[in-house]
């Protein structure tokens, strides 16, 4: 491009969104199941009350979010075969 040779990558990060040079999804969920793992034991260390609603909320809010990027990303891996 220009003159300028560009490096080959096997994956780039862009706005949070791992692109392969394949095109899978595998490293996109592989961290948004990592994320999602690690956030209730987070909760579990750092909330001292801990009723059903609390948690529940903490849950949709927190843990649900990277979950769903993790089910979309599925989705459209399963779709394309």
């Amino acid at each position: 491009m220009n003159g300028h040779v560009l490096q080959q990558v096997e994956a780039q990060s862009d706005l949070g969104v791992i692109i392969r040079k394949d095109l899978k999804a595998s490293d996109q969920c592989a961290k948004a199941y990592a994320k999602a793992s690690r956030v209730p034991g987070m909760i579990g260390r750092n909330i001292r009350y801990k009723s059903t609603e609390v948690m529940l909320r903490l849950y949709k809010s927190m843990v649900r979010p990277p979950c769903r990027v993790l089910h979309s990303s599925m989705v459209a891996t399963l779709h394309k075969g």
